[in-house]
């Protein structure tokens, strides 16, 4: 019987073996294939990997920076300003001072330890130092050891960036500039066997298994922070299964090439760390400036454990939405560095006693100036690609003042509440734009936009055009006097019409709808009266207006229509600072420039825009318009400004209104600063001020913060001064009354004098001449 089984068997075990052995040839065929392009799939990623990490990591945004503020004994700044320039530059209020970045103040004195900064001219270097003001003046500079010091320049403020289409921002660290405890506490939290495993870990994975097993889905990695580079750098976020078996051959293919500190160091300068806006923030450098606004070198541990702690979910425990969770979570990280052995429990106390410490978003010097910052983007876009912009890592230095603006902005915002509470539903909702030059140099000190200062939309300072109203005017007086008239010449103000070659009448009237008669033509320029204007105008003719406009500095085309006379030209504020810096110039001509100097990431110097200026009007003609424009701060519409200045201090400038009163402007300078401010509506309704009612105001209120130096008129050569009788504009006497000092082109003056037969008196308002010149 066991032998008829056993023959029954064993056909059924050849059978067995024969399909065992067919199926084993292909399957060793099949085990090749697939080990074949296993292989070919690790050398392909061998390549890619070693191809990017060793190539261009990362497109590296362009670096904007305000100007540096230089020191010297005897400047005019006071200790607020400081104050606020620190701040902009995040350093630390301490009570010792011990490392760059910290300053402490006592009454007015300030102890500090600079950073230092490579600047396209040099290296200016970290120095500890001590500062002293009284009467809004820097008193003294003095060194470590007591040394009076004459001159130190501050790191500048970084004020933004120009970043690549996918909005990463980041600013490299190398390992050693590192906080010793940053590695540390990143280890600690994120991957603890860092050190000793090869780009993966085993019992990570399998502990990741188990969690998803139970979980019934995939919800936790295991990754390393080898795994987790990889997935950032090379891959995607996504947690697929196909995602995670590619990272893991290629963790270990990067831990094989290249060493432990050189995947940590791409690590800190890869890690997503929170979103700003569309601006991503990667890299423990930019998010130590997000988040603390200073760098990371002179982060505490309790912030630098924040960081570490954010890696894991940084919108969850996003420390501005979710403190209570970015606290414990800071704590968590804490409490493993103390039980790991690598702080000691005081410092662990001292740590977890700190509050989170996170700037205010608001409160960030980068994306405050986005008007400024897009005036800058439009010239560097004039001279680089965009793709260099966005991923060089060029250093853009600038002119901007990050003091100058924080002035324009208080006196804009403050000013436009006041006009509203005045005028309440007339008013309506205000807007206002402003810019600032150094009418010395042309440099561009401060832009704002709109009221909304941080807005990074429409630009109202650069493409806001808006008619300039009486802004127009100067130019039109300044080609009158180089026809040959004279700020004396009896001009007529009345009223007129003119027949259009349309068919239409235009019929210029004064503001106070009234007319004045025979008038001096610096009255005319002063009062801001249009008809004599207009008449003025069309006697000297239109061609020779758009002329001098052009040699002012208005580039766009213009069309000799009469209406061009009243102010009809609609311009952008900064087109008006060029044509009024012009003027404030002496006739010489500089282009308006925000951009000092660029740099490639390793400080070469790309470009320069160096002080360029070219004589566009005979300084001697310019010099009598500046005396007229003067006397309308003085005398004329914008008198309203020294019932806050102080009266010595000169000032030249013109108020102007445009058609229907929806435009209300004012340009002028003292010596050091010119302003063109801009109010009305974006409705373009009409207003219920003027340019002497609105924008002047604003204008004044930043004079006055700002206390700029006055303006001091050198007489041109060809220039002389003559007494002349106002009513009758010819020579009279400085003791006769009525009369006024003028200048005029030598040669030009009235020789017929007049027999005033009295006595002047003395002490009147038209001295304030004699304080023109120094």
């Amino acid at each position: 019987m066991s032998k008829k089984r056993n023959s029954r068997r064993k056909p059924g075990r050849q059978r067995s073996g024969t399909w065992f052995r067919a199926l084993l040839g292909p399957l060793l065929k099949l085990a090749l294939v697939l080990l074949v392009l296993a292989a070919a799939g690790l050398v392909y990623l061998d390549a890619q990997i070693r191809d990017k990490f060793e190539g261009k990591r990362w497109a590296l945004p362009a670096k904007v920076y305000a100007r540096p503020l230089e020191l010297y004994p005897g400047q005019a700044l006071s200790s607020d300003d400081f104050r606020l320039e620190l701040k902009g530059l995040g350093y630390r209020n301490v009570t010792q001072v011990s490392r760059p970045g910290s300053a402490r103040w006592s009454g007015n004195r300030v102890e500090l330890i600079t950073r230092g900064f490579t600047f396209p001219d040099g290296a200016e270097p970290s120095r500890r130092m001590t500062l002293a003001f009284a009467n809004g003046r820097l008193q003294a500079i003095r060194d470590e050891r007591g040394r009076a010091l004459s001159l130190v320049r501050m790191e500048p403020i970084l004020i933004g960036g120009i970043y690549p289409q996918d909005n990463e921002d980041r600013d490299l660290i190398r390992l050693e500039d590192a906080p010793p405890m940053l590695p540390a506490a990143l280890i600690a939290v994120e991957d603890r066997n860092y050190y000793s495993h090869h780009g993966i870990s085993l019992k990570g994975i399998a502990r990741a298994m188990w969690v998803n097993i139970r979980a019934g889905s995939f919800v936790q990695g295991g990754s390393t922070l080898t795994q987790q580079l990889i997935k950032n750098f090379y891959l995607t976020a996504d947690r697929t299964l196909a995602r995670k078996l590619l990272e893991m051959p290629m963790a270990v293919l990067l831990d094989l090439h290249y060493s432990k500190d050189e995947i940590l160091e791409a690590y800190l300068n890869e890690v997503y760390l929170g979103q700003s806006g569309a601006r991503a923030i990667h890299g423990f450098g930019m998010g130590s400036q997000y988040y603390f606004g200073r760098p990371v070198g002179e982060l505490s541990l309790a912030q630098v454990a924040l960081l570490a702690g954010l890696v894991k979910g940084p919108s969850y425990y996003d420390p501005r939405r979710h403190p209570e969770r970015a606290l414990e979570r800071r704590n968590l990280v804490l409490r493993l560095l103390r039980d790991q052995g690598r702080i000691d429990e005081a410092q662990y106390q001292r740590a977890t006693a700190e509050p989170l410490g996170v700037v205010e978003k608001r409160g960030l010097q980068k994306g405050a100036y986005p008007a400024y910052l897009d005036l800058v983007k439009r010239q560097l876009r004039e001279e680089y690609r965009e793709e260099d912009l966005s991923s060089e890592g060029l250093r853009v230095f600038t002119a901007l003042d990050p003091l100058v603006q924080a002035r324009a902005e208080r006196a804009q915002s403050e000013t436009l509440k006041q006009l509203e509470n005045r005028y309440r539903q007339k008013a309506g909702e205000l807007e206002s734009s402003m810019v600032v030059t150094d009418p010395q140099t042309g440099e561009i000190l401060a832009v704002i936009g709109g009221r909304d200062t941080r807005y990074q939309g429409f630009n109202r300072a650069l493409d806001a055009l808006r008619p300039i109203g009486s802004l127009v005017k100067p130019a039109i007086y300044l080609a009158a006097l180089e026809q040959g008239y004279t700020l004396a010449s009896q001009i007529e103000d009345e009223a007129f019409e003119l027949k259009l070659p349309n068919g239409d009448v235009w019929a210029p009237d004064n503001f106070d709808h009234q007319s004045h008669g025979i008038i001096p033509l610096h009255h005319s320029l002063s009062r801001s009266y249009n008809q004599s204007t207009a008449r003025l105008g069309l006697d000297v003719g239109l061609e020779h207006v758009i002329d001098m406009l052009r040699r002012l500095g208005i580039e766009r085309d213009l069309k000799p229509y009469p209406s061009l006379l009243l102010g009809a030209q609609a311009l952008s504020p900064l087109e008006v600072a060029g044509m009024y810096q012009t003027l404030a110039a002496n006739g010489f001509r500089m282009p308006l420039r925000a951009i000092r100097a660029v740099t490639d990431a390793e400080g070469h110097e790309l470009s320069r825009y160096p002080f360029q200026l070219r004589q566009q009007v005979e300084p001697a003609l310019v010099h009598l318009i500046q005396y007229a424009m003067q006397e309308v701060a003085r005398e004329g519409t914008a008198r309203y400004a020294y019932s806050v200045l102080p009266q010595n201090l000169n000032i030249a400038g013109k108020t102007g209104t445009s058609n229907g009163q929806r435009d209300s402007w004012f340009a002028g300078f003292a010596g050091n600063r010119l302003a063109v401010v801009w109010v009305g509506r974006d409705d373009n309704a009409s207003l219920p001020f003027t340019g002497s009612g609105g924008a002047l105001r604003v204008w004044t209120d930043f004079m006055r913060r700002e206390q700029p130096e006055p303006f001091y008129a050198t007489r041109p050569e060809g220039v002389e001064y003559v007494w002349i009788d106002e009513a009758t504009g010819l020579r009279s006497d400085e003791r006769c009354e009525g009369s006024q000092q003028l200048p005029f082109i030598v040669g030009t003056a009235p020789q017929r004098s007049v027999d005033c037969g009295q006595w002047r008196r003395s002490g009147t308002p038209l001295d304030w001449f004699r304080s023109w010149f120094q």
